[in-house]
C-alpha cells in the first residue's frame, strides 16, 4: 500500500507538471510557466501520501510491543481489522495447559500401585511435575510408584508405558475402541455422571482389561469469559477446536459462551478444521500454543500464537501475545482497527491536500489574481507532511490495557 501511495504521488505530480507547462507555455505566459511548473511539482511531492502508512505501521508495532503483542508479520495485524470468527484451541489458551485429578472410580482390577501410575501418566503427558502426592487426590495411603519404562504419548488417545513389565495404557474412549475393551458396568455409570459434569473421562487399561477410571478437570482461564464476551462486543464469532468428546465440548462452551465447536478434533486435523471455518470467504483466526497446532495457525487468515507456548507455535504465527491472556487478542482486534482508520485518515488528507492545492498552484485562480508562489507552496507541502505525522502519532493515545480480572 505505501508503493502505491506513492506511485500515486509521483505520477500526480508528474502529470500536472507537465499539462500546467503545456498550458501556460503555449498560452503565452512563459515567464509564469515554469514557475507555476515548480510550484506544482512541490506541493505534490509524495512525502505526506510515502509517510502515511509507514509511520502508522511504526507506531502500531510499538504500541503493540509495549503491550505484550510482537506483530512479526504485518499483514497479520492489518488482517485482524476483518476476522469474522477467532478459534482457539482449549488447553493452552482458554483454559490452562494443567489439570488436576478430581474424581477416581477405584480399581476394577489389579493393584492400586498401576491406578496411581496411570494418574501419574496424564500428568507426564502435560509436561507437569508427576509427584505422586499430587496425583490421586483422597488417597490415605500411598504407596511407591513401580518404575515406569518406555513411555508413549498418544495423540488425542492417551498415553502408555510399561510398569514391571507390563503394558499400561490410559486414555478416552477412543482408546478403549482401539483395544477392543469396554469397562465394565458398574463404571458405566460413574463415568457418564463425571462426562455431563464437563470432566474428562479416562480410563486406565491393561492387556487384561479395563482397571478403573478417573476424571481430571482443566483450570479454566478466569480472562476466557471476558475475552469471548469482548469479542461477541466486537462483532466477531468465537470458536473452540479440542480432542474432547462433543458433551464435554459443548458444556465448555456454554460456561464460556463459545458460538461453535470442534470436537474429537486429532492434532493432524487442526487445520482442515480451520479449512472449514473458512468455508464461505469467512476471515479466521486461529490461537494457539502447542506444537501441533502449528499447521492450523499457518493455515489461518490470522495466526495468534500465545508467548508461553512452543517456539515452533511462536514461529508459525505471525502475532505473538507475550502474556498468557486471552483477552490480548481482542487488544490485537483493537490495534489493528485503530491503525486501519489512522491510514484512511492519512491518506484521505494527503490526498485532499493535492486535489486542492495543485490547481491553485497550477494557475488555476490566476484570473481573480490569486497566484500562488513557489515559496508558499513549499510551505504548504511541509505543513501537509507535519499533519500526516500528527495524526500518525494521535495512534498512541489508543488504550489497550485490560483491568485485572
Amino acid at each position: 500500500m505505501r508503493n502505491e501511495a506513492e506511485l500515486v504521488g509521483v505520477q500526480t505530480g508528474e502529470s500536472g507538471g507537465a499539462i500546467t507547462l503545456t498550458y501556460w507555455w503555449f498560452a503565452g505566459d512563459r515567464a509564469h510557466a515554469l514557475t507555476r511548473t515548480t510550484a506544482v511539482l512541490i506541493i505534490a511531492c509524495p512525502h505526506a501520501l510515502g509517510l502515511a502508512i509507514p509511520l502508522v505501521i511504526a507506531i502500531s508495532t510499538s504500541l503493540g510491543r509495549q503491550n505484550g503483542l510482537l506483530v512479526k508479520d504485518r499483514l497479520a495485524l492489518e488482517g485482524a481489522r476483518d476476522l469474522d470468527v477467532v478459534v482457539f484451541d482449549k488447553t493452552g489458551t482458554l483454559y490452562a495447559r494443567r489439570s488436576s485429578v478430581v474424581q477416581r472410580g477405584g480399581c476394577v482390577r489389579g493393584s492400586r500401585r498401576r491406578f496411581v501410575f496411570a494418574c501419574c501418566c496424564r500428568r507426564k503427558r502435560f509436561g507437569t511435575s508427576a509427584r505422586q502426592s499430587d496425583c490421586c487426590r483422597g488417597q490415605t495411603a500411598r504407596p511407591p510408584i513401580a518404575a515406569a519404562s518406555h513411555f508413549e504419548a498418544l495423540p488425542s488417545r492417551g498415553a502408555q508405558a510399561f510398569v514391571n513389565g507390563e503394558s499400561i495404557a490410559i486414555g478416552s474412549l477412543r482408546l478403549l475402541s482401539e483395544r477392543n475393551a469396554a469397562p465394565p458396568p458398574e463404571l458405566v455409570k460413574v463415568t457418564a455422571a463425571w462426562a455431563a459434569d464437563t470432566k474428562t473421562v479416562l480410563l486406565v487399561v491393561s492387556l487384561n482389561g479395563v482397571l478403573g477410571a478417573f476424571a481430571v478437570e482443566d483450570e479454566i482461564r478466569p480472562q476466557s469469559n471476558q475475552a469471548v464476551e469482548e469479542l461477541h462486543r466486537l462483532g466477531i464469532r468465537v470458536a473452540m477446536i479440542t480432542g474432547d468428546s462433543r458433551t464435554v465440548a459443548e458444556s465448555v462452551a456454554r460456561r464460556i459462551g463459545i458460538d461453535e465447536v470442534a470436537a474429537e478434533v486429532l492434532p493432524a486435523d487442526k487445520a482442515s478444521a480451520i479449512q472449514r471455518f473458512q468455508a464461505g470467504g469467512e476471515q479466521v483466526a486461529m490461537v494457539g500454543d502447542a506444537v501441533n497446532d502449528a499447521p492450523a495457525l499457518t493455515t489461518a487468515n490470522v495466526g495468534i500464537a500465545i508467548g508461553p507456548g512452543t517456539d515452533v507455535a511462536v514461529e508459525s504465527a505471525g502475532i505473538v501475545l507475550v502474556r498468557s491472556d486471552p483477552r490480548d487478542v481482542v487488544e490485537a482486534i483493537e490495534l489493528s482497527r485503530a491503525s486501519y482508520r489512522k491510514m484512511v485518515q492519512n491518506l484521505i488528507w494527503a490526498t485532499a491536500y493535492n486535489l486542492a492545492a495543485i490547481p491553485v498552484a497550477a494557475g488555476l485562480l490566476v484570473h481573480w489574481d490569486v497566484d500562488l508562489p513557489m515559496s508558499v507552496g513549499a510551505l504548504a507541502m511541509s505543513l501537509s507532511t507535519l499533519i500526516v505525522g500528527v495524526n500518525a502519532q494521535l495512534l498512541r493515545r489508543v488504550n489497550l490495557r485490560r483491568s485485572p480480572s
